[in-house]
């Protein structure tokens, strides 16, 4: 019951990491909008692995 759990909080602190990284970025406003939107759906696209919808 645990491992699940913990999958979860590791997938979504990482998802907060990376989003903190692409904010720290000297890019375009545009293509760090974009590239949060990509690190999104890939986080939620992990968690529902993690929940077994996939």
């Amino acid at each position: 019951m645990a491992s699940p759990i913990i999958g979860i909080l590791i997938t979504f602190l990482v998802v907060i990491l990376v989003l903190y990284l692409v904010q720290r970025l000297p890019i375009d406003a545009r293509l760090r909008q974009i590239v949060q939107i990509i690190v999104i759906i890939i986080g939620i696209v992990s968690l529902l692995k993690y929940l077994a919808v996939f």
